[in-house]
């Protein structure tokens, strides 16, 4: 994959306005779901705040040697993004010129590679070419959400990229994001599979909204619990001193009866 980049020409111009993006459907419906998943954690979390730019399927775009590059990652994360004035819509991303670089740009394949690995050089180029040697993207990052495979490439110091290993619980961390990136497996939704999630310095995993609502309900339900056991107690409680007040008046009566005062 080394190809030398010395007669590049690389320069940041905004999408023109007239530009017609391509409208192509994903190819599932694991990918939108992904994407959501990993933005919901952030999102909950706190931890996107002004001048952070997440978007799937975004138009990313470089002028390459005075050609229009545009390339729409599946999950893209960066930082220090100008807001657009008057509350216009964005369309597309401009590093340099908008923000900076992505921290992150995430691909969701299908059960076959496409463009994800492509090092093409010549217009239009590759997926891989345009992440590594035109945007410098310092992780890149290639999910099979069908089998559970995730892949992290990060760029050295001779800007190649060369593929991480995790750590010992299987996760990558992300210094851009300040997070672990790792596979977990079960259910969100409508879909059961493998899913992309991140988690905290300290190794605890960020929660989705319906996994808090869960943990909330649970934390309630064994508040409510606790409430009735004591409630219970008390009541145990209460039958005993009434039988024990009973006992008591029962003997007194009968010491009475026999002519024996009870003392008080």
């Amino acid at each position: 994959m080394t190809v030398s980049t010395a007669d590049l020409k690389i320069t940041w111009e905004k999408l023109p306005a007239d530009f017609i993006l391509d409208e192509e459907p994903v190819e599932n419906i694991d990918q939108p779901l992904l994407a959501a998943a990993l933005r919901e954690i952030l999102e909950i979390a706190g931890l996107i705040v002004a001048g952070i730019l997440i978007a799937p399927n975004m138009a990313i775009c470089a002028t390459l040697n005075n050609q229009l590059v545009v390339k729409a990652p599946d999950w893209f994360y960066a930082r220090n993004v100008q807001p657009f004035p008057n509350q216009e819509i964005r369309r597309s991303y401009t590093p340099s010129l908008e923000g900076e670089i992505p921290d992150i740009v995430m691909e969701f394949i299908s059960a076959t590679a496409n463009d994800e690995y492509s090092n093409k050089k010549t217009y239009p180029p590759g997926k891989w070419f345009f992440y590594e040697q035109v945007l410098r993207v310092p992780i890149y990052a290639i999910f099979e959400p069908r089998a559970g495979f995730l892949q992290i490439y990060q760029l050295d110091s001779g800007e190649r990229y060369q593929e991480q290993q995790p750590d010992a619980n299987g996760r990558y961390w992300i210094a851009g994001v300040g997070l672990f990136l790792g596979i977990w497996q079960g259910t969100k939704a409508e879909r059961t599979g493998y899913w992309l999630r991140w988690w905290d310095e300290s190794g605890q995993m960020l929660l989705w909204g319906a996994e808090m609502v869960e943990r909330e309900r649970q934390k309630i339900e064994i508040v409510q619990h606790q409430a009735a056991q004591e409630r219970e107690r008390a009541e145990q409680e209460r039958e005993r001193a009434e039988q024990e007040r009973e006992r008591s008046r029962l003997l007194a009566a009968q010491l009475r009866a026999a002519g024996i005062e009870p003392e008080a």
